[in-house]
């Protein structure tokens, strides 16, 4: 779990310079997301980063280095949390883009690569939510209105509530769902489809 001070780590792979250094620039930018990011070259610097620093996802070309053995390489990090998405331009095999948590083309519109992202990072904590701890739609409403930037008050004024109800509403919230922070929110809304990513300024 992420606290409002922690960012998300991200690694790219992939063999050309211009496409893992033009993903870390996406990839710092996107909107509603505290994200470091790093680019490596080699196998060995990917595995020594995922060894010493435990990045949230790595995202690399399945054909990076030569040949990326996914399997292989989770094998070796069995107690890691990292998810793994493919950049998928050149790879037409479904087996082999079966293996990783997403993937994405570098031809897809930017609001879909955020997208699939987002999606990698909030999958477990929202099927949580979902099974057992789902919002009610007066909770759903708040979230919303936080993730737009809404204060308290703005939000009691809005759905005719008191201050004080919203202060409960939002401490339930994030008892619920385990998420403590506005990016973390804002990843669950875009997921949950309450809020269109279009409507997500940069925080």
């Amino acid at each position: 779990m992420k606290s409002n001070q922690s960012p998300y780590r991200f690694v790219v792979a992939d063999n050309s310079f211009i496409v893992r250094s033009g993903l870390v620039a996406v990839l710092r930018h996107i909107p509603g997301l505290a994200a470091t990011a790093i680019d490596v070259k080699t196998q060995e610097s990917l595995r020594n980063y995922v060894a010493m620093h435990k990045p949230d996802v790595v995202i690399v070309n399945p054909m990076f280095d030569g040949l990326f053995a996914l399997k292989a390489f989770k094998s070796e990090f069995k107690d890691s949390d990292t998810r793994f998405i493919a950049i998928s331009s050149n790879i037409t095999d479904p087996n082999v883009l079966a293996e990783y948590d997403a993937h994405f083309s570098l031809y897809d519109a930017a609001d879909d690569i955020y997208a699939k992202i987002k999606q990698v990072l909030i999958t477990d904590r929202t099927d949580e939510a979902t099974a057992t701890d789902a919002l009610s739609n007066r909770e759903r409403e708040i979230v919303t209105c936080v993730v737009k930037g809404l204060t308290n008050k703005e939000i009691a004024d809005q759905l005719c509530l008191s201050v004080h109800t919203v202060i409960t509403h939002r401490r339930n919230i994030s008892n619920k769902l385990q998420i403590r922070s506005t990016a973390g929110l804002t990843i669950y809304a875009i997921v949950n489809k309450l809020i269109d990513i279009k409507e997500v300024k940069d925080i």
